[in-house]
């Protein structure tokens, strides 16, 4: 079966420069903006740390970019999730994972909560 190229999707390839977001610059705004909008509270210490809790109580996210214990695992983001059924689980990013990549997550998690 051949397929026609004018049937085929067309390949994009972004150049260079708009592919900062590969690289982590270690911020957290692509993070906070999403859950400060869905109504989340935040949190962020003295340390700089900053925990962030959804409505229902059932999602944590924390970027912990001072938490000793964290560093020593190589973990700057962690997700703990409490399902309403089923067993706890935990999520961790590493600090070279761009925060876009850790948004896109929790923007995937929470538009499919029941799955």
């Amino acid at each position: 079966m051949t397929t026609s190229v004018t049937l085929l999707p067309a390949v994009v390839r972004p150049a260079p420069e708009d592919r900062c977001w590969l690289s982590s610059d270690h911020c957290t705004g692509p993070v906070l903006d999403l859950l400060g909008g869905l109504g989340w509270d935040i949190v962020d210490t003295p340390e700089t740390n900053v925990h962030a809790t959804s409505p229902d109580g059932r999602v944590y996210v924390g970027w912990l970019p001072e938490d000793s214990a964290a560093w020593r695992r190589d973990i700057v983001w962690q997700i703990r999730v409490r399902p309403a059924e089923g067993a706890p689980w935990v999520q961790e990013f590493g600090p070279y994972t761009p925060s876009e990549a850790v948004a896109g997550f929790l923007a995937a998690l929470i538009a499919s909560p029941g799955r």
